[in-house]
């Protein structure tokens, strides 16, 4: 490219209102974090726990925007297509790693289009039915399963999410035909779930805890390696003969772009809002363990996140037409 041509192009991009902004001093204005699942959920709560202490220590309002749909694809493509001037951001879960196998046509490039900023939370599984189900045990849903094929369903938090990979995974472990019924986010389901419309749910514990207790909801029993410190009288499915993991996980991303000095920054904030008290004692009473870390390290934890899904999704034979 000719001298003056190259001058012509640096001097066009300085000129670009978000690098201008992103160069001024930071934050000078109002921050945007979308969460791709309707309120009420885990990222949702975790998310807005987080938004507060940001928001006190950066000195600016930090708006949480839910962007539900196409399990979680419609607001993670709102944020990978926002200028990266530092002031948007998008809050995602285990769905945003599975969508790079289960999603066709993504609108989006996983890995080029967004970076990691900050892994944040992430909370146990338990798989749950209600009273009248008649449901006690995980041995009890496998006899059922197999008396009735094709008549049981799971809910999920939506398609591609971990409570759908989980499901199709109890199907696979368990060797039974269990319908999959998404929803826009864990509330819709949870409610249907505690209804009754819905046989039984992967949920995170801190949603489902206040269920449990109060014999609204029935455990069949915990998706750890071994007893939770957060439900320790609910016995494991792995006890139970069928090895199991789930959990939701969360964290915070930047559009590709987003200057390094800006990533950095909040990746600090958001490690600083995890150990403040006010966050500290809400995930303790919450059951939701605390996540901090670089953002090398969340950027290591999606690629192995990707190749977990990518081979549930291959055994189960699942793709999706978003």
């Amino acid at each position: 490219m000719p001298r003056r041509a190259l001058l012509g192009a640096v001097a066009a991009l300085a000129g670009a209102p978000w690098l201008a902004s992103a160069q001024s001093a930071w934050p000078a204005k109002q921050l945007r974090v979308v969460v791709p699942f309707t309120p009420g959920g885990t990222t949702d709560f975790v998310t807005r726990l987080v938004a507060i202490e940001l928001a006190k220590s950066l000195g600016q309002p930090v708006v949480v925007e839910n962007k539900p749909g196409a399990g979680t694809v419609i607001g993670v493509d709102a944020a990978a297509k926002s200028a990266p001037d530092g002031y948007s951001f998008v809050t995602v879960a285990n769905s945003f790693t599975a969508n790079q196998t289960l999603v066709k046509r993504l609108p989006y490039s996983t890995l080029g289009d967004l970076r990691p900023v900050a892994l944040m939370g992430m909370s146990e599984h338990v798989l749950a039915t209600h009273p009248g189900s008649g449901l006690r045990t995980l041995s009890d849903l496998r006899e059922q399963a197999r008396r009735r094929p094709g008549q049981l369903s799971y809910a999920s938090f939506g398609n591609g999410t971990s409570a759908h990979l989980s499901g199709e995974l109890l199907k696979q472990r368990l060797g039974v035909d269990l319908i999959h019924v998404p929803y826009k986010g864990q509330g819709p389901a949870l409610a249907d779930l505690l209804g009754g419309q819905v046989s039984v749910m992967f949920g995170n514990w801190p949603e489902f805890r206040s269920h449990v207790q109060s014999g609204k909801l029935v455990a069949l029993g915990m998706a750890t390696a071994k007893r939770s410190g957060y439900a320790p009288d609910i016995p494991t499915l792995a006890e139970q003969g069928t090895l199991l993991e789930s959990n939701s996980w969360n964290g915070l991303l930047a559009p590709a772009g987003t200057l390094d000095a800006v990533v950095q920054r909040m990746n600090a904030e958001v490690n600083k809002a995890l150990g403040s008290p006010a966050v500290m004692q809400a995930f303790a009473q919450g059951g939701i363990a605390s996540q901090s870390g670089t953002p090398g390290q969340f950027a290591d934890f999606i690629r192995s996140e990707i190749d977990k899904y990518a081979e549930i999704a291959r055994k189960a034979n699942i793709q999706l037409d978003n």
